[in-house]
C-alpha cells in the first residue's frame, strides 16, 4: 500500500492479501513484466450505480448515507478492474459515514487483486464524506507525489512514476473541474510538471471534451494526445459527452482503445492497451 500522507515519497511498502495472487515478478522496483499493459480510467461515483437521470434525484441519499447496495456495486466494479494492470479512480470515498467507513480504494485493490494502491483524498469532510482519486498498479512505483490543483479546494492530481531518473513512466490521476477558467489553470500546472518527462499517461475525468481550448496545454506543452477522444462516456446509460479521458505521450505506442460497457456508475471506464518501451519492461521478450 502506498503512503497517504506527505507530498512527495518513496513507496515503501505494501499490503497483501491471501486471497490475492501473488504479485508479478519484476526485475526492479517499477518496471513492468511485460511491454503490453491494459490501463483504465474510472469515475466510480462512491460506489453508486446510476441508471437514469432520475437516480440523481432518489438515489441522492447515497451520497451520505450508507447503502447496503452499495458494496455489491463495488464488487461488480472490482471484477472488471481485474482485467488490467494500471487503474486511475475518481469519486472515490475514503471510508465515511456513506461508504460504511470502508476504504473504496483498498477494498477495491483487495477484491480485483491489486497489491499496489494510493488515496489521494482532495475533499475531505471526515465522518460525512471523503472524496478522493485514486490508483490501482500490478506494479510497485519507485515514487509517488500528491499535488493541489489550482482554483476552488477540493481537487487534486496524483502521480506515480515507474522506473528510474528521465525515462520513467509517469502516470497521473486526476478530476478537472467542473469550471472552464478553473480547469485551465490546472492544465497548465500538471503540464508544467510533466512537460519534460517522455513517457507519461494521464487517467482522468476531465470535466470537457479533448478539443476543448482548456485542455491545449496537456497536448502541447505536455507533449501529449488523446486516443481517446471522442469516446463518448457520460451519462452511462445513454452516453452524450466524451469527458473522461486517457492521454498518452506521443512517443508511446498505443495498442487499442475502448469504452467497456460497464454501467456501474453514472460514467462509463476508458480503457487502453500501450505498448511501453523497453526499458520499462525489463523481462519483455
Amino acid at each position: 500500500m502506498f503512503a497517504r500522507n506527505g507530498v512527495s515519497r518513496l513507496v515503501s511498502a505494501f499490503n497483501r492479501s491471501t486471497q490475492n495472487p501473488p504479485p508479478l515478478e519484476v526485475a526492479a522496483p517499477g518496471t513492468f513484466p511485460k511491454r503490453r499493459i491494459r490501463v483504465a480510467s474510472y469515475n466510480i461515483q462512491v460506489g453508486i450505480d446510476s441508471g437514469q437521470f432520475r437516480h440523481y434525484l432518489t438515489r441522492s441519499w447515497r451520497h451520505v448515507l450508507p447503502s447496503s447496495n452499495r458494496t455489491g456495486n463495488l464488487d461488480r466494479i472490482a471484477m472488471f478492474l481485474a482485467g488490467f494492470d494500471v487503474v486511475g479512480l475518481q469519486e472515490v470515498d475514503g471510508g465515511s459515514l456513506r461508504s460504511g467507513f470502508v476504504d473504496q480504494t483498498e477494498y477495491l485493490a483487495r477484491k480485483a487483486g491489486f497489491h499496489f494502491w494510493h488515496r489521494q483524498t482532495n475533499r475531505n469532510l471526515g465522518k460525512l464524506a471523503q472524496n478522493s482519486n485514486a490508483l490501482l498498479s500490478r506494479v510497485r512505483p519507485a515514487s509517488i507525489t500528491d499535488h493541489k490543483l489550482p482554483g476552488m479546494p477540493g481537487r487534486g492530481v496524483l502521480i506515480a512514476s515507474y522506473g528510474v531518473e528521465q525515462e520513467s513512466l509517469r502516470v497521473c490521476v486526476l478530476h478537472l473541474s467542473l469550471s472552464r477558467r478553473g480547469r485551465e489553470r490546472q492544465t497548465a500546472f500538471v503540464a508544467e510538471i510533466i512537460q519534460d518527462y517522455p513517457n507519461v499517461i494521464v487517467l482522468g475525468d476531465l470535466n470537457c471534451s479533448i478539443d476543448s481550448a482548456e485542455i491545449r496545454p496537456l497536448l502541447v506543452s505536455g507533449h501529449l494526445r488523446g486516443p481517446t477522444a471522442g469516446m463518448k462516456t457520460f451519462p452511462s446509460w445513454r452516453p452524450q459527452h466524451a469527458i473522461d479521458h486517457i492521454l498518452i505521450s506521443e512517443n508511446l505506442q498505443v495498442e487499442h482503445t475502448w469504452v467497456p460497457n460497464y454501467p456501474l456508475s453514472d460514467h462509463l471506464p476508458v480503457a487502453v492497451e500501450v505498448v511501453l518501451p523497453s526499458s520499462l519492461a525489463k523481462t519483455a521478450r
